[in-house]
């Protein structure tokens, strides 16, 4: 059980919520609308606060799931990597090593679809894989609480389906789940109530199938209408002197002897906007990743990128000069701690961390930038204080600052909340409107197959 009444503490405030073990609920917010001090509660991080009644589980009985504990994890798993030490390469701590040992007959396992991963190291997971792997630790493990932060993001249809199925069953094992959602189209059938928190305040809303809760909800999360004014386009595809951007002849890449995919034809022209769908390891991210050279299978295959025949003696800054890139693996790659103006014209000189002085006008666009994501207030925050929401926000506007030829963008909006992510969509249809960057899109929600997509390719 959960009660507070009158909790008062500098960034949560919470006049009263309770919450019974056979109760469902949700808490709704906005991106930087406190939901990780609430974390911090349940975990027993928070300090320095008042009440009139508390009771929560034990620490040692509550596990929270996470886009900041997966990014904890995987930066431990970086650190204790061996590879450069050894004459093989380290995969770190094996997803089996995760769970109780005498639980590994589980058939959850299978359920969450993880029986073939046990074997692999947690780097080598996908970011939804990470997270069912830590929903079902907790799960297997014994607590009394779960807190699941956006637990759907990055999943495709199916693994949604089943992790809202087994989900759902805790209450039956005496474990408590609440979901801290940042979309209403997230929330399960199964989920019952819900509260809402903005600026550190948590309101309880009601009955979500309350007509008045709905209401509430509408007034809260309906997106206002925003005057756009679009900052200076420094490329344009007019100077683009090739037929395509992407061009992939019977593309293969492969593991450990297993293939990712093999036999894959892509073609995209200028203005070709792309979506590209499938289910989680179907190989989107691997498409990608080939793209843009940070798969190195990409020099054994017949693949050429903005006119560059991959493997013709062209280095990777040529190519990633006219590409923007926002995916789960950049996000987990930039820890260089700078303040948010920097990530954003990080992006003009393809760093992680800038290392050049920018000019004026630079820094003047990438201002610009950070003002049509909301994060102006936030330019001198440095960049790990900020919410994993507002992160993305920032990395998002990295990708958009210098007008690339080719913007890919590998599940973009996980993390952000509605208004947000209708501010991203928003964005897309200008940029193609704008004509200087051409498009590819890889995303499981429906919502986000915008008509500006003239080619789908389903993996």
């Amino acid at each position: 059980m959960i009660v507070l009444e009158n909790f008062k503490h500098p960034k949560l405030n919470i006049n009263k919520w309770q919450v019974l073990k056979d109760e469902t609920w949700c808490v709704l917010g906005r991106n930087g609308s406190g939901k990780q001090y609430l974390d911090q509660l349940f975990s027993g991080e928070l300090c320095s606060f008042t009440a009139e009644k508390l009771t929560l589980p034990k620490p040692n009985k509550v596990a929270m799931v996470s886009f900041e504990t997966q990014q904890a994890i995987y930066e431990h798993e970086l650190k204790i990597d061996a590879t450069d030490f050894t004459d093989s390469h380290d995969t770190g701590t094996l997803a089996k090593e995760f769970l109780p040992q005498d639980k590994l007959s589980s058939p959850l396992i299978a359920e969450f679809g993880l029986a073939d991963k046990l074997a692999s190291g947690y780097r080598q997971l996908s970011t939804g894989e990470g997270r069912k792997l830590l929903i079902l630790q907790a799960i297997l493990s014994g607590v009394e609480l779960l807190v699941c932060d956006n637990p759907f993001d990055s999943l495709d249809e199916a693994s949604c389906g089943a992790l809202s199925k087994a989900l759902a069953l805790l209450s039956k094992q005496n474990i408590t789940v609440l979901l801290v959602l940042n979309n209403r189209q997230d929330i399960p059938t199964w989920c019952k109530k819900v509260a809402f928190i903005e600026r550190g305040q948590l309101d309880v809303i009601g009955e979500l199938d309350n007509e008045e809760t709905k209401r509430q909800l509408d007034v809260l999360l309906t997106p206002k209408p925003e005057n756009i004014e679009w900052p200076q386009t420094l490329n344009t595809l007019a100077d683009y002197q090739h037929d395509y951007l992407v061009k992939l002849s019977n593309g293969k890449v492969q593991y450990s002897g297993v293939n990712v995919f093999e036999g894959l034809d892509v073609t995209i022209k200028p203005l070709q906007h792309t979506l590209i769908t499938g289910g989680n390891g179907s190989g989107k991210s691997t498409l990608m990743q080939l793209v843009t050279g940070d798969c190195t299978q990409c020099y054994s295959n017949d693949l050429e990128v903005l006119g560059y025949k991959r493997g013709s003696g062209e280095s990777i800054w040529q190519l990633k000069e006219h590409m923007g890139i926002v995916s789960s693996e950049l996000h987990r790659q930039y820890r260089v701690n700078g303040e948010l103006l920097t990530v954003v014209l990080s992006g003009l000189f393809d760093s992680i961390g800038l290392y050049q002085k920018p000019e004026s006008y630079q820094i003047d666009i990438a201002k610009q930038w950070l003002a049509l994501v909301g994060l102006s207030s936030h330019q001198h925050t440095l960049f790990n204080e900020l919410s994993y929401g507002e992160q993305r926000l920032a990395l998002i506007a990295r990708a958009l600052v210098k007008s690339p030829y080719l913007l890919i963008l590998d599940e973009p909006t996980q993390g952000l909340d509605e208004i947000n992510r209708h501010r991203i969509l928003n964005f897309l249809e200008i940029v193609a409107q704008q004509k200087h960057s051409t498009l590819i899109l890889v995303s499981h929600r429906k919502d986000e197959h915008l008509p500006i997509f003239t080619q789908h390719i389903s993996m």
